[in-house]
């Protein structure tokens, strides 16, 4: 098994057939197909589907690996390069949506001025596709809603986030006076995160401390889209604060409720294999933003601030 059978293999999924495979690595296609023979052979199994040009089971397992080496001599390249002068390379972050608002156009400016070598991928998601994509190689780095529970995954916290409830001016829970009480959110049907969602368990959670349970109007996975709902009137909902920033306009209200808890923000990557340079770079500049920018977040509180 060498090199240039993992890359043939490789270029054939991508690509979608050895033909097309073939043109975008500029070799001829008897090439390719002989590099994924002989890897097949090697493996005693068939990972390339003729008929389709899409990998079989074997193929998909196989492929997850192939990726994970062509990430690996990347950073292999890309360390020896930032050995010679500042960190180089790509660095692929996946950043859950309501901390991206706020936080990428610092971290990029950080960055390029800190790193300026460094190219940085951003890739806007859920907390759970983020963790896919960790696990599958596509992202270097994480941050994301914790807990992570996949053994595979390593995580550390940022900063927590506060919980808040907000909804349409002329919803009932808008006319009460002073903080609503936990008792009464719970008699209103409510625009929930998705079951299963560390969001969602932490509201879940919350509730069931106090003998309650939360009435869902709708589940959404997505916590910017939940917000969004709440704004445009279609009901109350539980957000993280950075999802209801103040300068979002429209007939719509934050309300104060007791008893809510914070959710937890972290940096998630991958256990296995040696972050490269650049990573550790971007990593140690999150680390800075978050210590001089997230206090003055409403609703943010970096960890160990005391708050």
């Amino acid at each position: 098994m060498d090199l240039r059978q993992l890359q043939a293999f490789l270029a054939v999924v991508e690509h979608g057939g050895f033909t097309a495979a073939a043109r975008a690595t500029h070799t001829v296609q008897s090439n390719i197909s002989t590099h994924v023979a002989r890897l097949e052979r090697e493996l005693e199994a068939t990972l390339i589907d003729r008929a389709t040009g899409k990998p079989t089971e074997e193929g998909e397992a196989v492929l997850t690996r192939v990726r994970r080496i062509q990430t690996e001599l990347a950073s292999l390249q890309a360390d020896v390069s930032s050995l010679r002068g500042s960190p180089r390379g790509t660095v692929r972050i996946g950043v859950i949506g309501t901390t991206a608002r706020w936080l990428t156009p610092i971290l990029v400016e950080t960055l390029a001025a800190q790193s300026p070598d460094i190219h940085l991928v951003v890739a806007d998601g859920t907390t759970r596709a983020i963790e896919l994509r960790l696990l599958g190689g596509e992202l270097d780095l994480g941050v994301v809603g914790l807990p992570v529970d996949d053994p595979e995954i390593r995580t550390t916290a940022l900063f927590d986030e506060d919980h808040v409830v907000v909804g349409p001016n002329d919803h009932p829970l808008a006319k009460l006076e002073g903080p609503i009480d936990l008792t009464e959110l719970a008699k209103y049907p409510l625009l929930l995160a998705a079951p299963g969602t560390p969001f969602r368990q932490e509201v879940d959670e919350t509730f069931r401390a106090r003998g309650l349970r939360p009435q869902a109007k709708v589940e959404v996975d997505g916590l910017r889209l939940l917000a969004s709902l709440a704004f445009q009137g279609f009901g109350v909902a539980i957000v993280p604060a950075t999802a209801a920033p103040g300068w979002v306009g429209g007939p719509w209200t934050r309300l104060a409720v007791d008893g809510l808890s914070r959710r937890t923000v972290g940096l998630a990557a991958r256990r296995r294999g040696m972050p490269t340079v650049a990573a550790q770079a971007t990593v140690s500049v999150l680390r800075g933003i978050i210590a001089s920018h997230a206090a003055e977040v409403p609703g943010l509180h970096p960890v160990g601030s005391g708050d």
